[in-house]
């Protein structure tokens, strides 16, 4: 049975409490984040609107904002940034674009290899940079088309020039803290 946009949306309001992606003609039920990789995302979403909102460079949302791809799959990663130009004013809906960055961050229970093929997959649409983050190994990847993936690790500074010129982000600031 193949499965629509307008279907998924029925699904939604029956089970608002449910996270949902539309994967080839297929409803995709996420479970929720362990804390670490939630407080990692918060934490990059900060750090990163911090740089983005000042100089209105576009917009950054978390892992509830979904894109309406080419092939009508509606797919949510866990941070987004999408530039000015390209979403001039946000709506009350999905959104058909692309977003330039997507960062997708294993949970306790996620695999690597889904994650760095939905990474794969968005930078064949076109998005420009995709970031796996794995909280076990302590480390993350940055990935660019036709480009060799970069592994980043503590002591490592994240940069994204072609988005965020300027933008450092040291990999350490990214672990939730300890406090004593």
């Amino acid at each position: 049975m193949s499965l629509t946009l307008q279907d998924l949306e029925e699904v939604q309001k029956e089970h608002p409490e449910w996270q949902l992606e539309l994967v080839n003609v297929s409803i995709l039920a996420m479970g929720p984040s362990d804390y670490i990789s939630e407080e990692i995302g918060a934490r990059l979403i900060i750090l990163l609107g911090l740089w983005v909102l000042p100089r209105r460079l576009g917009r950054v949302t978390g892992s509830s904002a979904g894109f309406i791809l080419p092939n009508h799959d509606l797919r949510a990663p866990d941070v987004s940034f999408v530039k000015a130009e390209r979403l001039k004013q946000s709506r009350r809906d999905f959104v058909e674009l692309l977003p330039d960055l997507i960062v997708e961050i294993k949970s306790k229970t996620d695999l690597i290899k889904p994650l760095r093929e939905k990474i794969e997959y968005f930078l064949e649409l076109g998005t420009i940079v995709g970031i796996l983050i794995d909280p076990d190994r302590l480390n993350l990847t940055v990935y660019r088309p036709e480009s060799t993936p970069q592994v980043l690790r503590d002591g490592d500074v994240l940069t994204i020039p072609e988005l965020f010129p300027g933008w450092e982000l040291p990999i350490s600031d990214l672990w939730p803290p300890v406090f004593e």
